[in-house]
């Protein structure tokens, strides 16, 4: 048991990137983006070519940032530029990704067991096993913290902040909108794919197909954390990704040890997260004024 719950633990860890990838175009810029899906999948694939060139794993995450960064940089150029929905963009860079993903690849999956991932850089530690994840993970998810607490403390952050809250009062500010939903699909894109990359050499391969419902396993990360820990500061928030992606990792762990079939993950991860967007709706309406009174006043 204490193994399947240091397994959940680091998958939560890793996926919580993806979290906050979307935390940064779901809550920050308040968009809908779809191209995760598919930035998801070019992180895992950039990222495996990379280390089957040879390259350290630690650079294999950071060709992925980029790459996902210029699948973000798609969306945005139709989003601002053609003036086309961002939920629209999002499916055409998507559904267009898919034939990149597949070149980059090569073939429909290829296995890391024979190059250097992040596991066999530590292997000489001894570590057990999943440990060396949720090593690697919370190192790699405590520098993205700190890094997006002092960006959004910036004048440029504060600006992309401004963007999501409303954007004509932003405009009218002097800021440039249209390069700060750019910026901010760039930064959420970015973040997915490492996720992707983390995930792919956990697994020890990557494939074509790994991305697909992977938007709804980053809100569930995103919502979770919001249901659990409530009214907080920025570094709090997105730390409370990173637990909603844990927890909802152990709920998955659950439906496992309840006999369920694996088939119907995907299922289950689309109930718990209608019932993590319902919650704080039920909540309101219950300590609402005009909630039905059943007491006999």
């Amino acid at each position: 048991m204490s193994d399947m719950l240091l397994s959940a633990v680091a998958q939560g860890i890793i996926w919580s990137l993806m979290g906050l990838g979307i935390f940064v175009s779901f809550r920050v810029l308040r968009e809908a983006d779809l191209t995760a899906e598919a930035s998801f999948t070019l992180g895992a694939v950039s990222g495996a070519q990379a280390l089957a060139f040879g390259l350290d794993p630690a650079l294999s995450v950071l060709i992925s940032f980029l790459a996902g960064a210029a699948a973000g940089a798609i969306t945005g150029i139709l989003a601002t530029k053609l003036k086309i929905n961002v939920l629209i963009s999002g499916i055409i860079t998507m559904t267009s990704l898919y034939s990149i993903n597949l070149a980059i690849l090569g073939k429909a999956n290829l296995s890391l067991n024979s190059f250097t991932t992040f596991r066999e850089a530590l292997a000489p530690l001894g570590l057990a096993r999943n440990l060396d994840t949720v090593i690697i993970g919370a190192l790699i998810c405590a520098i993205i913290i700190v890094g997006l607490v002092l960006f959004f403390k910036t004048e440029m952050g504060q600006a992309l902040i401004a963007t999501g809250d409303n954007v004509q009062v932003a405009r009218a500010l002097g800021i440039r909108t249209d390069e700060m939903k750019m910026l901010g699909l760039m930064l959420a894109n970015g973040l997915v794919a490492m996720s992707g990359n983390l995930v792919a050499q956990d697994n020890g391969y990557a494939d074509i197909g790994m991305g697909v419902g992977t938007v709804v396993l980053g809100l569930a990360a995103v919502i979770l954390g919001e249901v659990l820990i409530r009214n907080v500061s920025l570094p709090m928030r997105l730390v409370a990704i990173i637990i909603g992606a844990i927890v909802y990792r152990l709920l998955l762990m659950l439906v496992l040890q309840l006999h369920f079939n694996a088939n119907d993950f995907k299922l289950f991860s689309g109930i718990i997260l209608a019932l993590c967007l319902a919650i704080p709706m039920i909540g309101k309406k219950r300590n609402s004024p005009d909630a039905l009174n059943l007491g006999g006043e």
